[in-house]
């Protein structure tokens, strides 16, 4: 049987990862989930008409610690190895999609629609795994106790990993006595471990690495294939988030990084609201192919500056390929002055210190 050290110990050789002791260390309580799922025994039936009583399912996990520490590249290897139904998904995509459904099902007059909400989770899947647990909006707040009440109690192992210690989730939230009890049910249910690790592997990944390539050429599109290689090892899917009520799709993500192109943020009818959504649902965002600016793209190129700015101050991480250097993108057309900060704040995102800081 394969396990995770040894699934491990093979991208070690492989040279996809680096040795990280403190990540040896972590491993162990993925394995042992790993472990009783693959050995669980069968139901036991407890009546002639009694539905069969499913086996206590192990705790699950939840690992924090600093950007880069390579929680998801472990989370990766833990969902490899699993022999059951697993989900992986990025936490607020995941927290946006229940929202829709429990808009939807209010709608259809649903007096308790937290119960077949999770009840269809916990049919679908036996393992959720989760990227990046953060809770920054009141109304996931409000939901998520009873909703992960009714998944632990239905069986559902929960594997999630986050920058924040559990006791600072939803800190200095909105009415944050009434989201207390998840916190306790978190430490109740789940396994809590850092990752103390030194290193921030995905710095080290870029580390005195080109990020803004200019001019568009095959050049340019060889380096940002070769940069999204590196940071997803070729597994990517569509991320989908959903803002008031309307599904905004970015086309390829894996891990808290998303690619996409300039025509797919900025050719399309977004607002602020769908730009705050991605910045803060991605730590790297790989753009491509931003054209020059001016009056024949004026809606574009406004678009460009609200993205730009929402990313700027949720310090994403930005790598793109554009037709010119920042300072020449925008030299004609009304929005040329304001687009100056813009300039600046693109030339500052290429620095090698950019990005969001550890938690």
């Amino acid at each position: 049987m394969t396990t995770l050290m040894d699934l491990y110990d093979e991208r070690v050789a492989e040279g996809r990862i680096q040795r990280d002791p403190a990540q040896e260390e972590a491993l162990p309580e993925f394995e042992r989930i790993r472990e009783a799922l693959a050995n669980e025994p069968p139901a036991k039936r407890t009546g002639l008409f009694r539905k069969p009583k499913a086996p206590e399912p192990p705790k699950g996990l939840y690992l924090w610690g600093g950007v880069g520490r390579g929680k998801s590249m472990l989370m990766d290897l833990f969902v490899e190895s699993l022999n059951v139904p697993v989900r992986r998904v990025h936490f607020h995509a995941f927290m946006q999609e229940m929202q829709a459904e429990l808009h939807r099902l209010r709608g259809e007059g649903v007096e308790d629609p937290v119960k077949p909400m999770a009840k269809a989770v916990s049919d679908a899947v036996k393992v959720l795994a989760f990227d990046e647990m953060q809770i920054t909006d009141i109304a996931d707040a409000m939901l998520v106790g009873r909703l992960f009440e009714q998944l632990f109690q239905a069986g559902t192992v929960v594997v999630t990993t986050s920058n924040r210690v559990p006791n600072d989730l939803y800190k200095d939230g909105l009415n944050r006595q009434l989201f207390l009890p998840f916190i306790a049910l978190i430490k109740d249910k789940l396994v809590v471990r850092e990752l103390a690790s030194e290193r921030d592997h995905r710095q080290d990944r870029l580390k005195g690495a080109k990020v803004y390539f200019t001019p568009i050429d095959n050049t340019a599109r060889a380096e940002i294939n070769r940069v999204w290689q590196e940071l997803t090892h070729g597994v990517e899917e569509p991320l989908v988030l959903h803002v008031k009520g309307r599904k905004l799709e970015l086309p390829r993500y894996h891990n808290g990084v998303a690619r996409a192109s300039f025509y797919d943020l900025c050719g399309q009818m977004l607002g602020p609201g769908d730009y705050l959504a991605i910045a803060d649902a991605l730590r790297l965002l790989v753009l491509e192919n931003i054209p020059r600016l001016g009056r024949n793209n004026f809606n574009e190129a406004k678009r460009f500056v609200i993205l730009i700015d929402a990313l700027y101050e949720a310090r994403v991480k930005l790598i793109v390929s554009a037709m010119d250097e920042p300072e020449s993108l925008y030299i004609e057309g009304s929005g040329a002055f304001e687009f100056e900060r813009t300039a600046s704040r693109l030339r500052e995102m290429q620095d090698a210190s950019w990005g969001h800081p550890p938690a």
